[in-house]
């Protein structure tokens, strides 16, 4: 299998981690590479997420390093099978940016997903309509087939609000998100009733920051936080002009802030599944 095109964020950490414990163990590159019978580029290569590792490497390294605890290593065995093994969504590499692809995997892994969204509704919880109107706005110059790849993208990552363990999803929705007309009258009542429906599940919570909640703690647009299975690190994601930016633990600290902030000011559930009904009840 050849390389992968970008260095992903999972090889990032794969080979953050490596470095890390090799430092612990004040072991220098040329060391892991006379253990491995490698050169030392090779396993630099391995630490900088340039190029994956294989199994047998991999093991070696952990027993070089002294990584004796069952849980950790299985840890670390996962996340590098991860690296080399491609998901779901790697099929759609060839359409959209790798970071974004990194984003898809983040959010199939994540336990927890904090959001908030002040001009659209969360990719996860909007009908196929809706996804589909959004992104032809966004994506003006694309054909129709590769408009169609998208959507079949965000639709496919919806299945993660049917997995067995699903992510515990706690999203923030600016009342704006409600009025602007995506849609038709129809269409847009039948998302609004969709997005009720997904708050009555035990592990979603949707509320809305209403007009009269003023200036606020996010002036500058959405954010993602998603915090993953111990051991790795919380990530906040936000989309810029110029692309999407990761900001792990413990720089992200200010974006957790933020949205704790936002959380203050906000309706609570019922409330904002009460102003979601009637707002879909007069598009009706």
């Amino acid at each position: 299998m050849a390389a992968p095109k970008w260095v992903t964020l999972r090889a990032q950490w794969l080979g953050q981690q490596l470095r890390e414990l090799r430092d612990a163990n004040g072991l220098l590159l040329r060391d892991a590479a006379e253990y491995l019978q490698r050169d030392p580029s090779t396993v630099s290569r391995f630490e900088s997420g340039e190029y994956p590792i294989r199994r047998p490497d991999m093991l070696a390294l952990l027993d070089l390093y002294g990584v004796a605890d069952g849980r950790r290593r299985e840890d670390l065995m996962k996340l590098s099978q991860e690296v080399w093994q491609k998901g779901w969504w790697d099929g759609y590499a060839d359409e959209v940016a790798g970071a974004f692809i990194d984003y898809v995997w983040l959010e199939s892994r994540a336990r927890r997903i904090r959001t908030f969204d002040n001009t659209l509704l969360l990719g996860l919880f909007q009908t196929e309509h809706y996804a589909r109107a959004v992104i032809t706005a966004a994506e003006f110059d694309a054909d129709t087939e590769q408009i169609n790849r998208w959507v079949a993208l965000r639709m496919a990552r919806q299945e993660v609000l049917q997995s067995e363990n699903p992510p515990h999803v706690l999203s923030i929705v600016d009342e704006a998100v409600l009025h602007r007309k995506v849609l038709g009258a129809r269409d847009l009542s039948v998302q609004f009733q969709r997005l009720v429906e997904l708050a009555a599940r035990p592990n979603i919570e949707i509320r809305v920051l209403p007009f009269s909640a003023g200036a606020h703690a996010s002036p500058t647009g959405a954010f993602r936080i998603l915090t993953m299975e111990e051991r790795f690190p919380e990530v906040a994601y936000a989309e810029t002009p110029k692309g999407a930016i990761y900001v792990e633990t413990p720089d992200n600290r200010r974006l957790v802030q933020a949205y704790d902030e936002l959380r203050k000011l906000t309706l609570d559930p019922k409330e904002s599944a009460d102003l979601i009904s009637a707002t879909a009840e007069d598009l009706r």
